[in-house]
């Protein structure tokens, strides 16, 4: 549990009729993913040597279908990668791996930037010539997700123990950037958490991503920080080599799952809560869907209940951020944490609170068994998981 002070706003509860945005990769639909690609002048066939010793690894990784590399008829120097994955999960294991970072280590000396964009496979027409003796295709998203306009990412990385505090000023006293990266894209909030010596900074960004990050990255007041802290981290990194920069970036890399707001009207004074959970070895998929899970769960009876004048939504969004055995939860609560247990931890019965703990690691000798049925085990548990928020920075208008 950490030891940094924890913070919490009035509470407001709010309703709303509008479906909720729901976005979400934990699910059956296939899932397309390109990579723009621009390659140094003369390295073309570097490249697409790196790419066939690259394309014959990936071919072995479970759930890949297929790849196909195009280059453009317009600027020789832009190629696209497109890959066909049987779901998100597996393509999210295999690309924050360390299998992945070896495999893509040939393309760093021929590529002067890339791109990545990933799509779950909505609708699909093929050709009536010749379509009959085509094997069954793997199964398309049949209804669209409902979107926010923002897309949210985070990154974690650990401290050396005994700084924990000297890393929290220093991350706690930076002036917070320029909300606004071009016309199309700007940082709308940043919120960063500790627990014990393990650091989360989750964004939300309206428009590209990538964009944002890079922008960020560019400000002498962030760099002032990330050289700050350089000392404290329990992993070496240089931010000025960009190859050692990139190793950093994809190992702290921690993506988005799932994410539900119930409602997009973003009411003031929430409760901002980032949940770790205590994971098993080799759970992590299995916990992050469980949570997905629940979450929807929760909401779908919380709207049924305020349309009976009953209710209340105790969850206005839930994001669960996994890769491996980290899994965060980062919940907007119209109540206070402790206020309704069993939906803030993320078990709506009997049933999931016995299977999420299955799941979990109750820790070595003198620690206490984890109790998520009675109200005083889910606080306390709650307890023990509610990682302290050391800042919450968001853009003016957001």
């Amino acid at each position: 549990m950490s030891t940094l002070p924890k913070t919490s706003r009035p509470a407001k509860s709010t309703t709303t009729t509008e479906p909720p945005p729901r976005q979400s990769m934990l699910t059956d639909a296939r899932l397309r993913v390109v990579l723009l690609v621009s390659v140094h002048a003369g390295a073309e066939e570097r490249f697409l040597h790196a790419y066939e010793q690259l394309s014959q690894q990936v071919a072995a990784v479970p759930g890949h279908i297929s790849d196909q590399l195009c280059q453009s008829i317009e600027n020789p120097s832009q190629w696209l990668i497109t890959s066909e994955w049987e779901s998100a999960p597996p393509f999210l294991s295999w690309v924050e791996s360390p299998a992945h970072r070896e495999m893509v280590k040939p393309l760093h000396g021929c590529v002067e930037d890339t791109r990545s964009l990933r799509f779950s496979v909505l609708r699909e027409t093929f050709s009536g010539k010749g379509a009959s003796g085509r094997r069954a295709a793997p199964p398309v998203q049949l209804a669209p997700r409902i979107g926010d306009g923002l897309v949210r990412h985070a990154l974690t990385f650990t401290v050396k123990p005994g700084s924990e505090g000297s890393v929290a000023k220093i991350l706690a006293d930076y002036a917070a950037p320029e909300a606004r990266v071009d016309e199309h894209t700007r940082l709308c909030r940043t919120s960063l958490f500790m627990s014990d010596n393990r650091v989360v900074r989750a964004v939300e960004v309206k428009g590209d991503l990538v964009a944002a990050l890079r922008h960020v990255a560019r400000q002498p007041e962030v760099r002032a920080v990330e050289e700050a802290i350089n000392p404290h981290l329990e992993e070496d990194r240089d931010l000025d080599d960009p190859e050692a920069a990139r190793a950093f970036f994809m190992r702290a890399a921690l993506p988005v799952v799932h994410h539900l707001t119930a409602d997009p009207s973003r009411p003031p004074n929430l409760h901002r809560h980032m949940l770790l959970y205590p994971v098993k070895t080799g759970c992590g998929p299995a916990v992050a869907s469980l949570l997905a899970r629940q979450d929807d769960l929760a909401v779908s009876k919380a709207k049924s209940a305020m349309a009976s004048g009953k209710g209340r939504h105790t969850i206005v969004s839930s994001t669960v951020f996994q890769r491996d055995d980290i899994v965060v939860r980062m919940v907007d609560m119209g109540v206070p944490l402790d206020s309704e247990p069993a939906v803030a931890a993320g078990v709506s019965g009997p049933r999931a609170a016995a299977v999420l703990t299955r799941l979990l690691d109750a820790g070595g000798a003198g620690k206490k068994k984890i109790d998520l049925v009675g109200e005083a085990g889910l606080r306390r548990f709650l307890d023990d998981c509610d990682m302290a928020q050391v800042t919450d920075r968001r853009a003016a208008d957001y």
